[in-house]
């Protein structure tokens, strides 16, 4: 049963009574980030229920021993993970010495709390009586600053309702905090230092083995009806734990307040030995600016943000505020601004997958952040992938793989593979299709070839020369197999010729190959000296070629369909809607094995490769693929819906198209797989924008041009959307009878909308 407590609201997250069941679930759903660290919405207050605390810094893991019954050669050596980060946000309250716990307080009513997501804040207030009858109401407003990235801020507001009160405040810094999901009950921090100065307090701690060193920092002021009152604080400390109090008495009806200002100074921007002054000037600039400064500057940047970001919808406020969510949950994990940075399928909402890169980033979040910001900002993620490729080719090289062969991993924070499962580590291996699927995506989008030569052509080389060394000859059909995979569908394990992962290989030899030819004839320097560094010579390139030509593909005669893998018709073939609800989700209800013979696919695989290479398949054929494969798909991937919802759209099948949209928009909201608990699905959120734009915008770049063939759902009276297309921005409304185009750039741009030439000039509306 779906939690579906939210309530639905155009531009927050909003939700209304206390419910100790859906603490955790609503941790992950009302989290903060601003790209550099986030938090989950824990309280700020102490909370004896059950809680999943995290707060997260953007490049800070830990290698965590990787933990299987048995070793295999090849395997990796541990699992990164996100580390729980020093919790900087505690603030425990007492009223009359009787402390502030919503677990053991005797009473809690107007009990609200809200994600504005328009202004990036999140707002907690309630009125509670504690067990010494003492009624207190509570306003908390918290924020991660976009502009100051290393600063959080706190306004924590107490009244006393029904007596005067002497209101006490204990600020505290914590280092000595365990990962949730820590495979050895393994403490993964140690504490350096702990001092303070002036109402403010500093802890410097280090990560074991990885050595990022951390300054958590805060500094506290004391307020009365909103005037400051300057008071020092006693202070308490122990090896890894700092506290300072504030007490004040207040009258019945008057406000008190603890404006705490925190966050984290680290290693990666910053000398180890210069992280407290570097904290002290951040806390310098919070004060001058003020808690409301600061809010403004958050509102102005957020501002900033949804102007190219946003999609809005008319009619649908359910599907408004699930696009939005995703948007403002993507925004809040990856800005663009630090190329050593990625995209971790749990964001900053939770620990689930490491928070490492995953090949999500490649497949769907890559055009959401290449429409949605600048050029610049596409090109650093790729840059992130290229300044891996050394150790892409360490990692093949590991298996055995030989020559510059490159296999990048399934999960990585550094460029090592660290995935603890050996069907995913050693199988999934259409990640590294999805390198190239990227490239050539950013190419065709904005145009700019010049990433080829520099950078992208070594990555085609890599991966090329791994899956001409992955494929086996095969004499009986005299083909090349790719054999012992997992593809998409990891309800499948050690299948050979999975179609997806056999046709990306064939492509990424023959885009490989191609791109070859074009950097000699027309950047013949960079040309040569990638032949020299790479030592490619054409006897190889000419066993490339074979392999791709000569690949296999399994196919149905009968059904006139390409086979996931060999044995997919083996199967038995029962649609997903003969099951009962008793037994979905089957990855919860099912042994392991009874999966891996079912013919249940856990996500789009056949039909990923669909969507991937659309252009190759007439919309017959991407029909009937459709119609045989999608009944079989249970959908308990966070990635499958969104695929789904844009080749429903383009077979012009809106209502399911619909339904898949709000399956992928609203995952977390309604917690569809139940397991919103654990933290968001960050990187499928790309996948939501993508099913609005790809789907039913029908937005396409075909040899360097915008296409379009727009729809709408009968459910919306309107949608819109920008994408930034060669440094020009277009701006797409769509409605039952018309679609409007306008232009913000300075050249004449030609789009296509449903085949048809439409000429856009800057600073007019076109309608169609």
């Amino acid at each position: 049963m779906n939690l579906n407590y939210i309530k639905p609201d155009e531009w927050s997250i909003i939700e209304e009574g206390f419910d100790p069941s859906h603490v955790k679930a609503s941790e992950s759903l009302f989290s903060i980030g601003n790209g550099a660290m986030g938090q989950r919405a824990n309280f700020e207050e102490t909370y004896t229920g059950k809680t999943f605390q995290g707060s997260y810094i953007a490049g800070i893991y830990y290698p965590d021993k990787t933990r299987v019954g048995w070793w295999k050669n090849g395997y990796p050596e541990y699992f990164a993970k996100v580390l729980n980060a020093p919790n900087w946000i505690g603030i425990r309250v007492f009223a009359n010495d009787a402390e502030l716990d919503l677990n053991t307080a005797t009473k809690i009513k107007d009990y609200r709390r809200e994600l504005n997501m328009r202004e990036g804040k999140y707002e907690r207030s309630f009125e509670a009586t504690l067990p010494n009858g003492l009624t207190v109401r509570v306003n908390v407003i918290r924020f991660l600053s976009i502009d100051l990235d290393e600063l959080g801020a706190i306004n924590y507001e107490v009244t006393p309702v029904n007596q005067d009160a002497t209101i006490t405040f204990k600020p505290y810094l914590d280092a000595g905090i365990e990962n949730e999901d820590t495979n050895w009950e393994e403490r993964f921090w140690e504490t350096l230092e702990v001092k303070s100065s002036e109402n403010a307090a500093f802890i410097v701690a280090r990560t074991k083995k990885t050595h990022f060193h951390v300054c958590t920092f805060m500094h506290n002021t004391l307020l009365l009806n909103g005037k400051s009152m300057g008071s020092k604080s006693d202070e308490q400390t122990n090896a890894e734990h700092i506290e300072q109090t504030y007490s004040i008495k207040a009258a019945k009806g008057e406000p008190v307040a603890l404006v705490k200002f925190a966050g984290y100074t680290v290693s990666l921007n910053h000398p180890n030995d210069k992280l407290v002054e570097v904290a002290k000037k951040i806390i310098k600039k919070a004060d001058e600016k003020g808690f409301e400064g600061l809010l403004q500057l958050q509102k102005e940047s957020w501002e900033k943000i949804w102007d190219m970001a946003d999609i809005t919808i008319e009619g649908d406020v359910s599907a408004q505020q699930g696009i939005r969510f995703n948007i403002f949950q993507l925004n809040q994990t990856y800005l663009g601004k630090d190329p050593r940075l990625n995209i971790g399928p749990k964001g900053f909402t939770g620990e689930k997958y490491g928070g490492s890169t995953y090949w999500d980033t490649e497949a769907y979040c890559l055009p959401f952040y290449m429409a949605t910001k600048d050029q610049q900002v596409a090109r650093s993620l790729l840059t992130y992938r290229y300044n891996h490729l050394q150790k892409a080719i360490e990692n093949a090289e590991k298996l055995g793989f030989k020559n510059g062969a490159a296999l990048y991993p399934m999960v990585t924070m550094n460029g090592e593979e660290c995935h603890n499962e050996w069907e995913i580590t050693f199988e999934e291996i259409h990640r590294n299709g999805a390198m190239i699927y990227a490239i050539r995506n950013y190419l065709n989008f904005t145009g700019d070839y010049s990433y080829i030569p520099e950078k992208g052509l070594e990555v085609m080389i890599g991966v090329a020369r791994f899956w001409a060394q992955r494929a086996t000859f095969s004499t009986d059909k005299n083909k090349y197999m790719v054999l012992g995979v997992t593809g998409p569908n990891e309800y499948e394990n050690n299948v050979n010729n999975n179609w997806f992962t056999n046709y990306l290989a064939k492509w990424c030899i023959s885009y490989a190959l191609e791109n070859l030819e074009k950097t000699a004839k027309e950047y013949p320097s960079d040309y040569q000296r990638i032949l020299d560094k790479t030592k490619l010579a054409k006897a190889e390139t000419d066993v490339w070629k074979k392999v791709s030509d000569n690949m296999y593909f399994p196919y149905s005669e009968k059904h006139q369909v390409f086979l996931q893998q060999d044995n997919f018709l083996d199967k038995e073939l029962i649609p997903v809607s003969q099951l009962t609800k008793a037994q979905r989700p089957i990855n919860q209800k099912w042994s392991w094995d009874r999966i891996l013979r079912s013919c249940y696919i856990k996500q789009a695989d056949t039909l990923q490769g669909m969507y991937v290479f659309e252009e190759d398949f007439r919309p017959e054929v991407l029909e009937r693929h459709f119609d045989f494969y999608e009944p079989f798909t249970v959908h308990e991937s966070s990635l499958s819906p969104c695929v789904h919802a844009i080749l429903a759209a383009s077979l012009g099948r809106m209502d399911q198209a619909y339904e898949f949209y709000l399956r992928t928009s609203r995952l977390d909201l309604d917690d569809y797989n139940h397991e919103v608990h654990e933290g968001c699905h960050i990187t499928s959120m790309a996948g939501t924008w993508m099913s609005i734009v790809e789907g039913f915008g029908g937005m396409r770049v075909r040899n360097g041009q915008l296409h379009f063939r727009p729809q709408i759902p009968k459910q919306w009276k309107g949608y819109s959307f920008k994408v930034n297309f060669h440094h020009q921005i277009v701006k797409v409304s769509i409605h039952k009878d018309k679609t409007q185009f306008s232009l913000e750039g300075k050249h004449e741009l030609t789009v296509f909308v449903n085949g048809k030439a439409v000429v856009l000039r800057s600073n007019e509306t076109v309608t169609v």
